[in-house]
């Protein structure tokens, strides 16, 4: 007799269910069902989901990771290359026409929103380094969306307060990919301007997976999960975090 209520793989922990069959069991299958429905992610694993995005050869966007790559250590600050198609993809589909962005480096993440931007949108960057925004409005140019792109330099949290300041369109789509200390002061500033339905992204929010270890030490660490908590918890906003990159909290205003 070929009995197939819930079949578990030997690799991951996957589960197929099947409630008639399952009814004839004194075992709750359905809690079984619903337990560890995620698979490890390992290198060849990420090699493949690396190859299978629209974006995957594009050559301006690999030429930018490997000047930005050139500068050292200092480049693990770039987002993945999933996470960039991720976000072309999100800005496209979100019909953003105010988008901001909070910590640019040198501009991949900024030129993948600006490429899933509709036509008289735009995107406002706050970043503090000319250096590495140099690079960034190089690569704009090339990618002929740098007319869609307003780069602002100073300390965000100066640069910030003056944007909201001047008024305007609210804000429909916001990463937030720069201090995390001051992610809850930057999330503070730009909450009473963000239009109905919009997306507030926050990048590195497992934090390599610490914050699922505690006790926490690291005080970036400790704001991360404090943050995470509040988010998840906002009466004002429908929240989800996913496992991109280093942890995407994507925050949908209601």
């Amino acid at each position: 007799m070929d009995i197939v209520c819930a079949e578990k793989a030997t690799s991951s922990t996957r589960w197929r269910f099947d409630p008639l069959i399952a009814g004839r069991f004194d075992f709750d299958f359905t809690q079984a069902a619903m337990e560890d429905k995620f698979i490890s992610l390992t290198q060849p694993i990420y090699n493949y989901l690396l190859e299978k995005r629209s974006d995957a050869h594009d050559e301006l966007l690999l030429e930018l990771r490997r000047e930005t790559a050139a500068l050292g250590d200092i480049s693990t600050m770039q987002i993945g290359p999933e996470q960039g198609a991720f976000m072309s993809l999100l800005a496209a589909v979100s019909g953003a026409q105010r988008a901001l962005e909070i910590g640019t480096f040198t501009g991949y993440s900024a030129l993948c929103i600006a490429r899933g931007l509709q036509t008289g949108a735009t995107l406002t960057c706050l970043d503090q380094s000319g250096e590495w925004t140099q690079i960034a409005q190089k690569f704009w140019q090339r990618a002929g969306v740098a007319d869609r792109i307003e780069l602002r330099l100073g300390d965000a949290h100066e640069t910030l307060q003056t944007l909201v300041d001047e008024g305007g369109a609210p804000f429909d789509f916001v990463f937030i990919d720069a201090y995390k200390s001051s992610y809850e002061f930057y999330f503070d500033v730009v909450a009473p301007h963000l239009a109905p339905n919009a997306l507030v992204i926050f990048d590195n929010m497992l934090r390599e997976g610490r914050v699922a270890h505690p006790p926490l030490t690291h005080p970036d660490d400790i704001s991360i999960d404090a943050l995470n908590t509040r988010l998840t918890n906002d009466p004002r906003l429908e929240a989800v975090l996913i496992p991109v990159g280093d942890g995407l909290l994507l925050c949908r205003v209601k």
